[in-house]
């Protein structure tokens, strides 16, 4: 019994986990509040933990496996080739064949990004993320036997299934986070998506280093490591509720939405959450599903679409990649050898995992629009200086040793906000029945852009040498002003509010 707390009466009739409670129980009602208020839980977090690392490893993992064996791969694909055509291939033919393993996987996003909405309403945000796994399954099998088939192109449909696993994963995962989370806690527990994939990638950097898994006769298994998070996901994440949102909002079942919401809270005390999930549920009978048309003609939802395209934008041509790129360059230029300049590599990713914990903390005290303002506008400043330090590092020890500095501060930059953020911000702009539509078309965009950067980047690179950042800096103000001129502050704010702002601003 709390100080002061009053006391309310469960009787007989309501359901916890689908029991019933047999004889009345008395609560203390103040008790029930701070926890709706706090919201975490062990059961919280098992669903949270069941749904994240399952799905985003995948995505993470499969960014960066490929990069520490590239040339043990290369000589593999040089060998089958002679061993199948009888004589050597170019080196173009053979960087083809690597290169189309790299970009299929963004193929394959694109695609599961598209499908996402359609997955989503079908089979539900859990029956969706579960039957997801079985394009983890066919792709490592693929991936796995590509050696002893002495079959590149195994590699290469196992890359696409991955792909496509991956891009379904990015619209599941965020969404489904999103509807289980308290208001208080939905940008925290949004950015656990991002941040199962920035481990997931330090991951993939550590197994795939020569003295692990990166050999000749190994890496094969570096490809089916993959596996393990699915096989996480499938035994764990059945033993958690499906949305609460989903099975009230998209399927009526409102005794089920608040037994799952009863589970995800730890209490019995969801009355006020049900009551304002009912009231939405009650306003989308009053109007039909949202298509992509009316995403686009409706200004009320034209607006959060072109705000969460632009920062999904923002986030693949914000210039991660090319710093990522030329790490190593810059880590060689400070005067560090090939085996520092790998280990300081890692010590970049080890960076960028704890600034995402850090945001994970931030994003509920300082609020989404100020990260990724704060992000934008450092990483912008920081790459410019990074241009300039980079035309005299070779000069100089000490310019390469501020290139360093200014490369971990562009990490840092990132990852307090634009590397996350992005993902569930889609899933807070929208209500229950423009969601799905939107997260498809959000989460499509973010591949495509990939994918072009990806295909841009090391021809513009070999261009322009160092100048290719200035490329960014000029993309980075510009995403910056559009942050601080139109993306709304969502913190605490419920979607009804949310919704309201913008038909507010439809009609000016």
């Amino acid at each position: 019994m709390g100080k002061g707390g009053k006391e309310t009466e469960i009787t007989n009739g309501e359901a916890l986990n689908g029991k019933f409670l047999e004889t009345p129980k008395k609560i203390d009602e103040e008790s029930l509040e701070d926890g709706v208020r706090g919201g975490f839980n062990g059961r919280l977090a098992f669903a949270i933990a069941a749904s994240a690392l399952g799905s985003s490893f995948q995505h993470g993992y499969n960014t960066g496996v490929l990069n520490n064996p590239q040339k043990i791969i290369e000589q593999w694909i040089n060998v089958t080739m002679v061993d199948r055509y009888g004589e050597a291939p170019s080196q173009e033919g053979v960087i083809l064949v690597f290169s189309l393993m790299v970009a299929i996987f963004c193929v394959g996003g694109m695609i599961g990004g598209a499908i996402t909405g359609l997955i989503a309403e079908k089979f539900g945000r859990k029956g969706g993320l579960l039957l997801n796994n079985v394009l983890v399954l066919a792709a490592v099998i693929c991936m796995s036997s590509s050696k002893a088939a002495a079959s590149y192109e195994l590699i290469i449909l196992g890359r696409f299934l991955i792909g496509i696993n991956s891009g379904l994963n990015a619209g599941l995962a965020p969404m489904y986070l999103a509807e289980i989370s308290p208001v208080n806690l939905r940008g925290a527990v949004g950015t656990v998506y991002q941040l199962v994939i920035t481990i997931s990638i330090l991951i993939a950097q550590i197994v795939s280093l020569r003295s692990i898994l990166g050999t000749e006769d190994h890496w094969p298994t570096l490809l089916a490591l993959t596996i393990i998070p699915a096989i996480f996901q499938v035994v764990t994440l059945p033993f958690c509720p499906e949305s609460p949102k989903y099975l009230l909002l998209s399927r009526g079942r409102d005794l089920d939405a608040q037994k799952s919401l009863s589970w995800l809270r730890g209490t019995l005390a969801v009355h006020e959450e049900m009551d304002g999930m009912r009231a939405e549920y009650d306003a989308m009978k009053l109007v039909p599903r949202v298509t992509m048309r009316e995403l686009v003609t409706n200004s009320a939802l034209r607006i959060p679409l072109i705000i969460s395209l632009t920062v999904m934008v923002a986030q693949q041509l914000s210039g991660i990649n090319a710093v990522m790129f030329f790490s190593s360059q810059i880590f060689k230029m400070a005067g560090l050898n090939d085996e520092n300049s790998t280990y300081a590599t890692l010590g970049m990713g080890g960076i960028n995992v704890l600034m995402t914990i850090v945001s994970l903390v931030l994003v509920e005290k300082a609020g989404r629009k100020t990260l990724l303002l704060l992000g934008f506008g450092g990483m912008t400043i920081d790459t410019l200086l990074l241009t300039i330090c980079m035309l005299f590092a070779a000069q100089s020890t000490a310019m390469g040793i501020i290139c360093v500095i200014l490369v971990l501060v562009y990490v840092i930059m990132f990852a307090s906000g634009p590397g996350s953020i992005p993902w569930f911000l889609v899933s807070e702009l929208f209500n229950q029945s423009a969601r799905p539509t939107a997260s498809s078309l959000a989460v499509c965009t973010n591949w495509t852009a990939n994918f072009l950067v990806g295909l841009a980047f090391l021809p513009l690179a070999k261009l322009l040498d160092a100048y290719v950042f200035l490329i960014f800096v000029v993309l980075q103000a510009l995403f910056f002003l559009f942050i601080y001129k139109k993306v709304p502050e969502t913190k605490n704010k419920s979607l009804e509010e949310i919704s309201a702002m913008f038909r507010q601003q439809s009609y000016q």
